[in-house]
């Protein structure tokens, strides 16, 4: 099994919590940082600029994706650009559609050739990776968010799909394809296998990195003292 630092795919920090953030950025082996509104929502933010602007004091040097969230695709184009002042380390999130499934491959077209670093994001069928990638420009760094989690959750085996989304943007050298969603550890080793670029991961699969190759009889050990000790505690009696 191959170690943290012998990995190709690069793990990008998923979430939206200072504290959190900066623990990540602390790790050598974090590589950028993902945020998103529900995330943002989850953890209380209410000044969407307020907070970007403060992170980016203290995240200056890797890359961050921040989303849109208007739901009108010409009101995205406005945020977009707003939001691509915001830091030379800044991607701008676009979801694929919008809210009444509108694509929004046009919008992708006319951002990335005004020199807007995107990250296209919530995509989940090679068709949508296909024309993403057709609408991305060939000389300004881009992300291919596929939620290979969400996908795994309507019981599809995301591997295939994910595998073949590499070979999609293999015609465009600054895409980069991003695992999104990831729902256990297992998937860094699996997105690594493939060639995927980058895998966005939260904080509380990230606290588990420690695991990583460790002795499966001490776990089956570590393991069995858990129950003890909680049964002991809990003065369960028979």
């Amino acid at each position: 099994m191959k170690s943290i630092d012998e990995l190709s795919v690069k793990i990008f920090a998923d979430g939206a919590d200072k504290t959190g953030m900066l623990e990540m950025y602390s790790q050598p082996y974090i590589k950028g940082f993902t945020t998103n509104p529900t995330l943002m929502r989850k953890v209380g933010i209410v000044d969407y600029r307020a907070f970007a602007k403060e992170i980016l004091t203290v995240i200056p040097d890797r890359p961050i994706s921040f989303e849109v969230f208007s739901d009108d695709v010409a009101d995205m184009e406005r945020q977009a650009m707003q939001i691509a002042d915001w830091g030379a380390n800044v991607y701008v999130k676009i979801p694929v559609t919008n809210t009444s499934r509108e694509p929004t491959y046009d919008l992708v077209h006319r951002l990335a050739r005004n020199k807007v670093k995107l990250n296209v994001t919530a995509l989940m069928t090679l068709t949508q990776v296909r024309d993403v990638v057709a609408a991305l420009a060939p000389d300004v760094p881009s992300y291919v968010s596929v939620f290979a989690g969400r996908i795994a959750d309507t019981g599809r085996d995301p591997l295939p799909m994910m595998a073949a989304a590499v070979e999609l943007l293999k015609v465009n050298s600054l895409a980069e394809l991003i695992w999104a969603s990831p729902r256990e550890l297992l998937n860094i080793f699996q997105a690594d296998a493939i060639g995927c670029h980058v895998i966005t991961v939260t904080n509380d699969i990230l606290k588990k990195l420690s695991l990583v190759g460790f002795d499966l009889d001490d776990y089956s050990l570590e393991t069995v003292k858990m129950f003890y000790n909680d049964a002991r505690a809990a003065a369960f009696r028979l």
